[in-house]
């Protein structure tokens, strides 16, 4: 698996897209700061965009990844090896070179601008692990739906619709279902709805630790009670671990099964 896995982030640091989502984050994190030239609020700004643009482009490189190698993929099942030891390690892969970007793009130019130094450092911090988590887990969710679908261009389609659903149809039927039943205590629907959506718990971790979380009044506070705790930052990062695995389980399963 570790051959597979050297292999498959040596394969995508020859690609030029690497490059480009490295110096997209790099430019952007200069950009920010500079505009703002303040960190708290730069920090805000990339928060909200990463927690959109990280998902999607997980998700892209997920799925483009698995057809594009398919035929060497093939050749590999033909060799002695275990087929979980294959697309583990080219899902390990995807997940550690989009990470290493990501953390690379962003570090660089906070680590110019002093962040190190001030008492952001944690929120940095919180950020880049959230961003880690959502690389995996959408790479995970991008081969679940290529190992179900042969089409390349259903696959395609159905891996923007899940981010899509996870990223702006989801919030849109949670606020409806919130005014909806309004009058009924909703305090632990809420909190069962983040957590099934890893998206909306990785920007309630990010809200809270802004001003921001002010607007959220009522809801707010009890995100707060809860998230703010030892115990609700321990079932946050426990969720998202969740959603790493049960996906990456569930295409390993898949992967043994599947006629190629």
């Amino acid at each position: 698996m570790f051959k597979i896995l050297k292999y498959s982030i040596f394969d995508l640091l020859r690609s030029r897209w690497s490059y480009v989502y490295f110096f997209f984050y790099l430019i952007l994190g200069y950009v920010l700061l500079f505009l703002n030239n303040d960190l708290n609020k730069g920090l805000l700004t990339l928060m909200q965009i990463i927690i959109v643009l990280t998902p999607l482009i997980g998700t892209i490189f997920g799925i483009m990844y698995y057809y594009n190698s398919r035929e060497f993929t093939e050749l590999l099942l033909a060799q002695p090896i275990k087929r979980n030891k294959i697309f583990l390690g080219q899902y390990l892969g995807i997940s550690l070179s989009l990470t290493l970007s990501f953390v690379l793009g962003l570090g660089i130019p906070f680590a110019v601008y002093g962040l190190f130094r001030s008492a952001l450092i944690f929120d940095f911090s919180l950020l880049l692990l959230i961003g880690a988590f959502l690389n995996f887990i959408f790479v995970a969710l991008a081969y679940n739906i290529a190992l179900s679908t042969e089409n390349k261009i259903k696959g395609f389609g159905y891996a923007i619709l899940v981010w899509l659903f996870m990223a702006v149809v989801y919030d849109g039927i949670f606020m409806i279902l919130l005014m909806k039943y309004q009058e009924y205590p909703l305090e632990k629907f809420s909190l069962i709805a983040v957590m099934t959506n890893p998206i909306d718990l990785s920007r309630i971790l990010i809200l809270l630790k802004s001003d921001t979380s002010a607007l959220l009044g009522i809801t707010g506070a009890i995100f707060n009670q809860f998230f703010g705790s030892s115990i609700g930052m321990l079932a946050s990062l426990g969720a998202l671990s969740a959603w790493v695995v049960f996906p990456v389980l569930n295409f390993v399963r898949k992967a043994k099964k599947k006629d190629f």
